[in-house]
């Protein structure tokens, strides 16, 4: 760790433009404009908490657990604020704070290795992270200039004793220019580097950006749309579960409307879904539209014969599971639900309990080989494969800085093997959706297509798009269906329908 000698010899960077001088202020403001801190100096020792007010403090906290432990935001920024006492806008201020920062990482971090003059690698941590959200209220919030500089300053002074006079200077240097100013003088421009320019200024990793282009035809400007839609914060979906919840009703008493599409789905313009008695009485739970669609999709599909053999093959941690469960209740069937990692075995059985759901904890490439996981048996069969989740970056915005073009193909040979045994698992005429959080082209059509080609049975493609509402546009030559954040206002879900002959 480093020491505080060393922390004091941090190299005041140049400065391009006009700065802004930290004024102190009045510390019990309202803490959203930078100065509604709480005063802790009595104990005068370093790394406490001098003048930070909660928010940032809270928001802080969030952003170094992701970095320093791997964290996920939306599973720590929950208690983080719970433990602090904010609730209302302060809450929602962290929240911004959290959230915006990690999407805006990688641009952010290319704005503070230019401002500071060395790379951000070689900044201490804790200075790291606040500096990233000081730059973030600078170029991306209403916050004053003055406020968010002498806020991050302050926040500085409590994480990193020593480089305080560092902080301020680079926070000064970003202070003089605004976003556009800054993605102008750090990024290629777009006729030079297209994909290099859209990564910097709507802040992606290159590859990403490669990915969404490649799965959009190339199609630049609908991938800027895409890019820019995946930056704004998420709204909150909710699936009433038929025969349990009206859409209309719950709609009503959450103060949210009903979805475009999904006759399931409703729309919550904010709060505190954990809280809803829908949700603890097992009528609604928290899902993605899209989610909503494939998975009601392959029960939508015709089917000759039997249907009261369901199987949901990755089932943690049910909220496919929940819905498909609800809708085997109305039709007289049952669903198998397979979840490898126990915990999430358990995740299912919390969110299937009183539907027509059994949770076997195993691994879905058994079949054939576990009793209850017997080849040809199943009517329909969901393998809703484990991706790198990139159709999901507004809901997890520390995703796209973690993924790597490395992790694909481990993920690819995994979602191979899970769709063979899918279709071993399925009896002749029956049906398999295969489903991903991603556009990658190498995780949606060449999965689907090297998996059927190894099955060892002939598989038929199904045309996917009149299994989804009528009327939804975007969706393709088919026969699969790519949803997308910017046409369709849902994750980037793909789905794939194949009949076993």
């Amino acid at each position: 760790m480093t020491g505080p000698e060393e922390r004091t010899e941090y190299p005041r960077p140049r400065r391009s433009g006009p700065g802004v001088e930290p004024g102190r202020g009045d510390r019990r403001r309202d803490p959203r404009d930078g100065r509604g801190g709480v005063d802790r100096r009595g104990g005068g020792r370093p790394g406490r908490h001098d003048v930070v007010d909660r928010p940032r403090h809270a928001a802080y906290e969030a952003v170094a657990a992701v970095h320093r432990d791997d964290a996920y935001a939306n599973l720590v920024l929950p208690a983080i604020l719970r433990d602090a006492g904010l609730y209302g806008r302060d809450a929602a201020f962290a929240t911004e704070l959290t959230y915006g920062t990690l999407r805006a990482l990688g641009t952010l971090d290319a704005i503070l290795t230019d401002a500071a003059g060395r790379d951000v690698d070689r900044i201490d941590p804790p200075v790291r992270d606040a500096l990233r959200l000081g730059a973030y209220q600078l170029l991306h919030t209403r916050v004053p200039a003055h406020a968010a500089v002498s806020a991050t300053v302050d926040l500085v002074r409590a994480v990193g004793p020593g480089a305080t006079g560092f902080a301020n200077a680079v926070l000064r240097e970003v202070a003089g220019r605004d976003a556009d100013a800054w993605i102008d003088r750090i990024a290629p421009s777009m006729a030079d580097d297209p994909v290099g320019h859209l990564a910097l200024a709507h802040s992606h990793p290159q590859w990403i950006v490669r990915a969404f282009s490649e799965a959009l035809g190339g199609d630049l400007g609908e991938t800027t749309r895409l890019l820019i839609e995946d930056n704004q914060p998420p709204p909150v979906h909710l699936c009433a579960r038929p025969g349990r919840a009206d859409p209309a009703e719950l709609a009503d008493e959450v103060g949210g409307a009903p979805g475009a599409f999904s006759p399931y789905a409703v729309y919550m313009s904010g709060g505190a879904p954990g809280d809803l008695p829908a949700l603890a009485q097992g009528r609604a739970h928290v899902q993605d539209e899209g989610s909503q669609l494939v998975a009601a999709a392959l029960t939508a599909a015709p089917l000759d014969g039997a249907d009261g053999r369901w199987l949901d093959l990755c089932a943690g941690p049910g909220g496919k599971t929940g819905l498909l469960g609800a809708l085997a209740a109305q039709r007289d069937a049952r669903v198998t639900a397979v979840e490898v990692a126990e915990h999430r075995a358990r995740l299912v059985e919390q969110a299937t309990r009183g539907l027509p759901v059994s949770v076997l904890h195993t691994d879905g490439r058994t079949v054939g080989s576990d009793s209850k996981l017997p080849e040809e048996h199943f009517d329909r069969v969901l393998v809703d494969a484990p991706c790198t989740g990139l159709g999901s970056l507004r809901r997890r915005p520390e995703s796209r800085w973690r993924r790597q073009p490395s992790d694909l193909p481990p993920l690819t040979r995994l979602q191979r093997e899970l769709l063979t045994a899918g279709l071993r698992a399925t009896r002749p005429g029956g049906l398999v959706a295969y489903v991903t959080c991603s556009p990658h082209v190498v995780e949606t059509h060449v999965t689907v297509t090297e998996a059927a080609r190894r099955c060892g049975a002939p598989v038929d493609f199904v045309d996917a798009r009149p299994l989804l509402p009528a009327g939804m546009p975007g969706l393709g030559a088919g026969p699969t269906v790519q949803l997308w954040p910017h046409r369709h206002g849902t994750d980037a879900m793909f789905l794939a329908v194949l009949r076993r002959g």
